[in-house]
């Protein structure tokens, strides 16, 4: 049997069967709310809604399983999930839960995010199944893409000729207390509830301390009427020898109903809930079940209780360390969460679908759709949060247990784009945490933030890449918002951090436009001397710096920055451009030079006589990101556009590798064998340092995004892509998670620099501040997202004439002119908001700009 059917209306990015399902994990939760991940066979995995990363761990080890009797015919029992995959072997036998109950033999995974949709078939089963799966994901609108929840729909098409007697059943286990790294399994107790449309279980444990890290609770609910329900499986005051698991399945297979029984406090008990259809021939019924969770007590990423210079008597939690979550400030319980969200099911998935199809149906290659929208599923990963008054915060990634590299570190998320072009509000706070709260009197801004904010400021190190971006940043998102009071409100902090560059042995103390100083960077060292990569990032600051500063009305200070970016652009050019790319000086500073405090963070270049772990001459992958960003930011160039696109070409050149067969890497392995992608840094000349930048070997997809992004903004679109298709070649599902690209950790934010892509093709840039939206003259259907607003842009040509329908799909644009290319404009009468479903029509004529 293989009558296999998809959602009619949910858009297909991709589909994975056989090997290519084995590493599928894709994230189902909201912003800041943890997630569940969906197997590639219909499992679900990772359990990582404690506020915490928790690769591997099985939590409630939920599953689902189906009960069906065609009318006269014998029964059958399957849980709904997919073969295990190999390998089969293990110490005793294959490890895992329920892993001896009988599955569906074939499955496959379509998907485009977060929509997922697994379809389950068996020639012993009379009915196939397609799960869909998904948890709303809205842009503009943080709250209804922030639920704690993960919908699953069990859609049962029966292909025979009788009525068949269907029971979906779910099953979870009370595992609170463990997060599957502190903890263990407290006494819990599941509690059946009815209410307002709703049938399922509560799971809670009533003794657990309700100030541990740990302490919360979940919900299994399900919005059909008929079914039955165990608080406790049979046999689970016993449960040896998996008795329990044994006594369910019994109960199940006999005649698809669960025996009731009560509420029963015990370790690890696992309730279970069923509802009921008959399928008649030909036809097809839906189930829907609603896993929630609510888990208040997230700790800081910076506890004060491991600091020795702070006394704390806690043992297990720091009241001071507990900094919480705004969805469990907004919801009361999982029940609550469940309850509050049902009702809105409807309408939240027609707007998710919304987004999504108006995103497939775009013109843009299928690798580009797929790495900018698979990507998105890190802002739902553990790797971000958001605590209790809204703000925004992220890790760099996470490691299997923990997170890895706390405080929203400045060089690192400086690489995505899809944050402040999808939700501009959570862009906007980490601004102003970085202003207002990690930036000093002298304009050292710290890296990396601490938490709680009133201890932002205490790493008090600063980033040369890191800050020099936030500044740009901060241009973007006033741009993409139009606030002007908010710009004002930050400007002072931004101002001095502008400022910080030039102070006694600061990184251009000499004030000459070009960093020579102590430059901590991205790659975890110290440059010493002139690189393209600080370069860059400094021209793109002077330049956003330098037009707030005028909107503002601080001359003295617009033309300072002015000077300083002529000088440096004009500098860099003359000197680190080798005629191929751009190249580092290595310059050591003089013994008696001073370094100014938070500048060195002795990371490598311990001997200052004879710096080590420098870039020299090498061709580095991202020598040109600042140049990327003032492309994003609508700032123009900032070097010779020449010479831009020749070391573009050079990257491409001698850093792209067609294999890695050869491939000498001494440090973490991304990717290997017959596998293609850019490497970090080359030495197509030798002089290649004894110490290179220590990541010079490997591959790293944000930034190969960044390069590749920057090809695409400079015409370059079939090599960009094809850099793009390499990157998520390596993402298959077979080698690799589609939705887990690693660096430091998995579910990295700098591989966000993939939306990025999605302004170069499109030639998209939006400033709220005039009301100006700008695309490519190229005719087609163009996705468009501001953080504030988002939705389509279809283009006609007819000679030189430009048809233009502008839909605003949800959100609100403030718009008064359309651009397309360098020579097409069209003007509105004069500015205003358009809604959500709001059309703007322009015909435009090249010659005459209307």
């Amino acid at each position: 049997m293989n009558d296999q059917r998809l959602h009619p209306t949910w858009p297909v990015l991709r589909d994975y069967a056989g090997e290519h399902l084995s590493c599928i994990a894709m994230p189902l939760g909201g912003i800041g709310t943890g997630t569940v991940s969906l197997g590639g066979r219909g499992d679900l995995r990772d359990w990582e809604i404690m506020n915490r990363p928790a690769k591997g761990h099985r939590g409630g080890e939920a599953f689902f399983a189906l009960w069906a009797q065609p009318e006269g015919r014998a029964l059958v029992t399957r849980v709904l999930e997919g073969v295990l995959e190999p390998p089969y072997e293990g110490s005793h036998g294959i490890h895992g839960a329920h892993h001896g109950l009988p599955r569906f033999r074939h499955c496959r995974f379509s998907v485009a995010y977060p929509l997922a949709q697994v379809q389950l078939s068996d020639p012993a089963v009379p009915l196939t199944v397609r799960l869909e799966a998904w948890n709303p994901l809205v842009p503009a609108d943080a709250d209804a893409s922030g639920l704690p929840i993960a919908v699953l729909r069990y859609v049962l098409h029966n292909p025979g000729d009788v009525p068949v007697k269907a029971v979906v059943c779910g099953s979870l286990r009370n595992t609170l207390g463990s997060d599957g790294t502190n903890g263990e399994v407290a006494v819990g107790r599941n509690d059946y509830v009815e209410a307002t449309g709703l049938r399922g279980l509560m799971l809670r444990a009533p003794g657990l301390d309700q100030a541990s890290p740990q302490y919360g609770t979940m919900a299994l609910v399900t919005t059909a009427h008929q079914g039955t329900h165990q608080c406790a499986w049979p046999d689970s005051q016993r449960r040896r020898w998996h008795s329990d698991l044994l006594a369910f399945w019994d109960d199940l297979s006999a005649d698809g109903k669960l025996t009731p029984n009560g509420p029963l406090e015990e370790r690890g008990v696992a309730g279970a809930l069923t509802a009921e259809e008959v399928i008649p021939p030909g036809e097809e019924r839906a189930i829907v079940f609603i896993l929630a969770w609510h888990f208040p007590n997230r700790q800081t990423w910076t506890p004060a209780s491991s600091s020795p210079t702070t006394s704390c008597a806690c043992e297990d939690a720091c009241a001071a360390d507990t900094i919480g979550n705004y969805y469990t400030s907004v919801y009361a319980d999982a029940w609550d969460a469940a309850q509050r969200a049902a009702p809105q099911l409807p309408t939240l998935e027609e707007r998710t679908v919304q987004f999504v199809r108006a995103f497939c149906d775009s013109d843009l290659p299928l690798p580009v759709k797929e790495a900018a929208l698979f990507n998105l599923s890190t802002l739902r990963s553990p790797t971000c949060f958001r605590t209790p008054d809204g703000r925004f915060f992220g890790w760099e990634g996470c490691s299997d247990a923990e997170g890895c590299c706390y405080g929203s570190c400045t060089h690192v998320w400086n690489y995505e784009q899809a944050t402040a072009l999808l939700f501009g509000d959570l862009a906007r706070s980490m601004r102003d945490t970085e202003f207002l709260h990690a930036t000093d009197e002298r304009g050292c801004m710290s890296f990396r933030v601490n938490l709680p904010l009133e201890r932002a400021g205490e790493y008090s190190l600063a980033a040369a890449d890191g800050q020099m971006g936030c500044l740009a940043k901060l241009y973007r998102e006033w741009q993409l918002s139009g606030d002007d009071d908010w710009l004002r409100r930050l400007w002072p902090e931004a101002r001095q951090a502008m400022a910080f560059c030039w102070i006694p042995g600061g990184w251009d103390a000499d004030e000459d436009g070009v960093m020579e100083g102590c430059q901590h960077n991205t790659l975890d060292v110290e440059y010493f001397g002139p690189n393209p990569l600080m370069a860059g990032w400094y021209l793109a600051a002077l330049r956003a710096s330098e037009e707030m500063a005028r909107y503002l009305g601080d001359d003295d200070m617009a033309s300072r920055c002015r000077s300083l970016f002529e000088r440096g652009s004009r500098w860099v050019d003359e000197n680190l451009f080798n005629g191929e790319f751009y190249v580092q000086h290595v310059l050591p500073p003089p013994p008696d030079a001073p370094i100014a405090d938070g500048l060195r963070h002795h990371m490598g270049a311990e001997d200052l006589s004879d710096p080590d772990f420098q870039m020299g001459p090498g061709c580095l992958v991202d020598q040109l990101v600042g140049q990327l960003v003032a492309h994003v930011c609508g700032l123009s160039y900032l070097l010779d556009p020449e010479h831009v696109r020749r070391a573009l070409a050079s990257i491409l050149r001698y850093n792209m590798r067609s294999d890695l067969f050869d491939h000498v890497n001494p440090m973490r392995t991304f990717a290997l064998n017959d596998e293609q992608g850019l490497v970090m840094c080359s030495y197509p000349h030798g002089e290649r340092p004894k110490r290179p930048v220590p990541y010079f070997a490997e591959l790293m997809t944000g930034f190969e995004y960044a390069a590749a992004v920057h090809m695409l903004y400079e015409g370059m679109e079939e090599e960009g892509v094809r850099v793009i298709d390499a990157i998520r070649g390596r993402y298959d599902g077979r080698n690799r998670n589609p939705f887990d690209e690693a660096e430091c950790g998995h579910h990295y934010a700098r591989a966000m620099a993939s939306w990025a892509a999605v302004l170069a093709l499109t030639g998209f840039h939006y400033s709220a501040v005039d009301g100006t939206i700008t695309f490519t003259d190229r005719p087609g259907q163009h996705f468009w997202s501001t953080g504030y607003g988002w939705g389509t842009c279809n283009i006609t040509a007819e000679g030189g004439a430009r048809h233009v329908t502008l839909s605003v799909l949800g959100g609100v644009l403030r718009l008064h002119r359309v651009r397309l290319g360098d020579g097409i404009e069209g003007r509105l009468p004069a500015p205003r908001e358009y809604a959500s479903g709001e059309v703007v029509e322009m015909d435009m004529e090249a010659d005459t700009g209307q």
